[in-house]
């Protein structure tokens, strides 16, 4: 299973959640990267952390003021991205040229999409992983794993009919381990999260329980 921590925009230590999620993945032998905003990537990724984007704009090089360059990010430290979180929508023809962007710089992809219908258009496009992400459950305490799990499992149906090497991973409301073994029960690879690390009083910990069923 993979686990992939987006910390948004919280206010959060960067650092002290990097170097939590490097030990525990050294430690434990599961992959865990950190998706910090863009400023912080580098720093980030000094720390030795698999480290994403939360986001790369669908344009090349040019007059793009504002635009998150994967080149850029890539530079950065950066070896993989979000694109399509719920927090920052784009059409699907602009996730395609997203991916086609990241492609350019060897950044794995993960798409995200609310349900398994977008998952399966998403899939088309051919990211690295998708997620499925109800908006509903983000940042609540309910899982998607155990409070839907009809959206998980058609979700990697959906995929599994379109291209079986695309990964599927879970979002919306992980915070424990128990979690994590639903979704890996329903055929998800990997997990998104975000509060339940971001926002915990111990990041390690919160890591560490997260890991501890795998």
């Amino acid at each position: 299973m993979f686990i992939l921590i987006n910390l948004k925009a919280y206010p959060c230590d960067p650092l002290e959640i990097a170097n939590a999620a490097r030990d525990v993945a050294d430690d434990s032998g599961v992959r865990v990267a950190v998706s910090p905003q863009a400023a912080d990537i580098a720093r980030v990724s000094d720390t030795g952390v698999e480290t994403w984007a939360q986001h790369v704009s669908p344009n090349n090089y040019g007059s793009y003021t504002g635009s998150t360059l994967a080149e850029a990010v890539a530079n950065a430290g950066a070896t993989g991205t979000l694109i399509n979180h719920s927090e920052r929508r784009l059409t699907l023809a602009d996730i395609d040229t997203a991916v086609n962007a990241a492609s350019r710089v060897d950044l794995d992809t993960c798409v995200c999409a609310n349900n398994p219908a977008q998952i399966g258009a998403v899939t088309a496009l051919s990211p690295d992983s998708v997620a499925v992400e109800p908006p509903a459950l983000i940042g609540g305490d309910a899982s998607v794993a155990t409070a839907d799990p009809d959206i998980v499992s058609n979700a990697v149906e959906s995929t599994n009919s379109i291209d079986k090497t695309v990964d599927v991973y879970c979002g919306a409301g992980i915070s424990a381990g128990n979690d994590v073994i639903a979704a890996r029960d329903l055929g998800a690879s990997g997990i998104l999260l975000a509060s339940g690390v971001a926002k915990a009083d111990n990041p390690r910990k919160a890591l560490e329980d997260l890991v501890a069923p795998i």
